[in-house]
Order: structure tokens, then C-alpha cells, then sequence
């Protein structure tokens, strides 16, 4: 017997926007932006029509356009070469990068506004690279141990080890057997309540494997706006009907 499909998807052309439109079993609209795909979605009860849905989407045109806009007019980010004057990222703040040339050992230290990254006389990008990214893996290292403490009895869990890792597609995971987790390298670069969303949910799968309704249930209980700060992380934007 074919089982009950939870959704069905639907296209509409509002104002020439193009909208998915998930009808579901759920109470309120909700709306999402995603500008780097310049794609919006709303799941909507399934009693609702789509006249309904587009005069929904049409009040809200103002508040898509503004999101969708100020993506387009970011320019796009350029690879870094590690040079004095570009902009890192640490803990979500962008940071002027200074080289500064020395015959002593690499070291990175943050001055106000400024990334003071010193190096010995020439010292190649690759290299450069390599300094810098060490120095956000320990940044990180020191953070998670803390974040960890926090939760583990508040959760009433224990994680057995951590790591930091590149990741291309995945902010942190959980390896359920061993309780250990990993987290994203890039992390470094975000603020630091979004390193605690991901240190969060990765704890609460030891709770909760799955993404299910139970899972989500803890993750409010824990993070009552883990919502907002995963929409952050991830570069989205949200409104709902409540």
C-alpha cells in the first residue's frame, strides 16, 4: 500500500516571482528566502487556495525584494591571497589583515580591529594560508571544551571527544557510538552563538538520533531561537503567518 505523501509542491507566479508552495499539515504560513539560489518557498495548510497564498506572498513582495536585493548587491567574494589590507573574518567580525615580516616564529594576534598575521621574510601564500588556518583551529579548540561544560549537564549527556575539521557541506556532526563530535573549521569566521547552535545539536543527537519532531522538541527546550540563529548560519531568511 503506497504510503501518504506529507506534502505536495506546487509552483506560482506571483508578480513575477516565482514561488514553491509546500502544502502540508502544518497551522500558520511560512515563508523562506534563500538569495543566493534567489528562490523563495511557503508551506501552507493544504486547505489553503492559491489566491490565498499569492495575496499572502503579494504583502509580504516589499520584505522579499529588500532580502533578495541586498544579496545582489554584494560582490562576489574574490579568493584571498593573505595579503595586508584584506578583510578575515574572526567571530563574525571582519578583521584587516596586517603581514608583518619578522625572523621569528609565526604567530597571529588579533589588535582591535586589525589580524596581525607575522611571518618570516619570505613566506609564501600557501604557507600564509596554512599559519592562519591553524591559528582558527586552536581559536576553536579553546571554545568547544567550554561550550561542552556548558551543556553536558544541562543536556544530561557526555561527549566523549571533539574535532575540528574542513567540512564543504556540513557544519558540525555526531558520531553517536563513540559520542564524539566534530565541528566545521569555518566556525572560527561565524559569531560565537552560532558555534553554540552547532555544538548544541550535535549534543542533542545523543538524545535524539534522528531529525524528528522529538529532536526538535529538544533543541527548543535547549535553544528556544536555534530557528533563527540555523537561518543565520545558513544564509536564509524567514517570516511566518503566527
Amino acid at each position: 500500500m503506497a504510503g501518504h505523501k506529507l506534502y505536495s509542491k506546487s509552483e506560482l507566479d506571483v508578480s513575477g516571482l516565482k514561488v514553491v508552495v509546500l502544502r502540508k499539515n502544518v497551522k500558520n504560513l511560512n515563508l523562506r528566502v534563500y538569495p543566493a539560489e534567489c528562490r523563495v518557498r511557503i508551506s501552507v495548510p493544504r486547505r489553503i487556495s492559491d489566491s490565498e497564498v499569492a495575496t499572502f506572498v503579494e504583502d509580504k513582495l516589499p520584505w522579499i525584494q529588500k532580502h533578495l536585493a541586498k544579496y545582489r548587491k554584494k560582490p562576489k567574494p574574490q579568493p584571498q591571497k593573505y595579503t595586508t589590507g584584506e578583510l578575515h573574518p574572526v567571530w563574525g567580525k571582519d578583521l584587516e589583515l596586517v603581514v608583518v615580516e619578522r625572523n621569528k616564529p609565526p604567530e597571529v594576534l588579533v589588535d582591535g580591529t586589525k589580524l596581525k598575521l607575522f611571518v618570516r621574510p619570505g613566506t609564501d601564500q600557501q604557507k600564509r594560508t596554512s599559519i592562519l588556518k591553524e591559528w582558527y583551529r586552536e581559536k576553536l579548540k579553546q571554545k568547544i571544551p567550554e561550550l561542552i561544560e556548558k551543556w553536558e549537564p544541562e543536556m544530561g549527556v557526555q561527549v566523549e571527544e571533539f574535532g575540528v575539521k574542513h567540512m564543504k557541506t556540513l557544519w558540525g556532526t555526531c558520531n553517536i557510538r563513540a559520542r564524539r563530535i566534530w565541528l566545521n573549521l569555518e566556525l572560527a569566521k561565524k559569531r560565537p552563538e552560532l558555534l553554540e547552535y552547532v555544538v548544541v545539536h550535535e549534543m542533542v543527537h545523543l538524545l535524539e538520533r534522528l531529525h524528528n519532531k522529538r529532536f526538535y522538541g529538544f533543541m527548543s527546550r535547549f535553544l528556544p531561537n536555534w530557528k533563527s540563529l540555523k537561518n543565520e548560519l545558513n544564509g536564509k531568511s524567514q517570516i511566518s503567518d503566527c
